[in-house]
């Protein structure tokens, strides 16, 4: 009888960052989404918003942003690598690049599960369309996103998505909900944190 394998050890957990872009639309708001490829490692096929994995780079070119100050003490100490992440992964995946000062409001945290094969420590960060400096700008269909449109928030839970940016979804159509534009958009009553760390998943707000 063969012994029985040791357990495999979790792979590391990556900082990362995706930022939510949502306009106001003839069906209501919608938001800006596109679909992985089919060979990607990580959630191949799955519609996601743009956004990634945090670069060294990312620690040394801070950006100038709206971020109100309670937001910026819930992301910690990372805070503005993460939003050079965010805006560069949004220009990088869409060709879109938001104005200097843009409001950007902190509104939810996951961690991967164990199993996964890549794991993250992804925060989510949500911008108006309205801020963009570049709003004309044709998407692209040939990069790592394909299939980039603006999806009505009531129709983008049909797609084949994560289950985390479901719960992610969720929690901008309850903001939106609340009014189309808001100064701080982020959850008076703390930022949701679906914390993977452990043996079991824990949820839980950040205050």
């Amino acid at each position: 009888m063969s012994a029985p394998l040791p357990p495999q050890t979790p792979p590391p957990i990556r900082d990362a960052c995706s930022l939510i872009l949502w306009r106001q639309t003839t069906q209501g708001p919608a938001v800006l989404m596109g679909q992985r490829g089919a060979k990607a490692q990580f959630m191949p096929n799955k519609f996601v918003f743009p956004g990634g994995g945090l670069d060294p780079q990312d620690t040394s070119s801070p950006q100038n942003s709206g971020l109100s100050p309670r937001c910026h003490r819930r992301l910690g100490a990372l805070a503005d690598a993460l939003i050079s992440c965010g805006l560069r992964e949004l220009q990088e995946e869409t060709g879109l690049t938001l104005r200097q000062g843009a409001g950007l409001h902190f509104i939810f945290r996951a961690i991967t599960p164990r199993q996964r094969p890549r794991r993250f420590d992804a925060r989510f960060l949500m911008a108006d369309a309205r801020d963009l400096a570049n709003p004309d700008a044709p998407l692209p269909n040939d990069g790592e996103l394909r299939h980039l449109t603006w999806v009505p928030l009531h129709e983008a839970r049909a797609l084949d998505l994560p289950f985390v940016t479901e719960l992610v979804l969720a929690e901008a159509g309850a903001l939106l909900a609340a009014a189309h534009r808001l100064q701080d958009m982020a959850p008076a009553e703390g930022v949701p944190f679906f914390d993977n760390r452990g043996p079991r998943p824990v949820f839980s707000r950040i205050c």
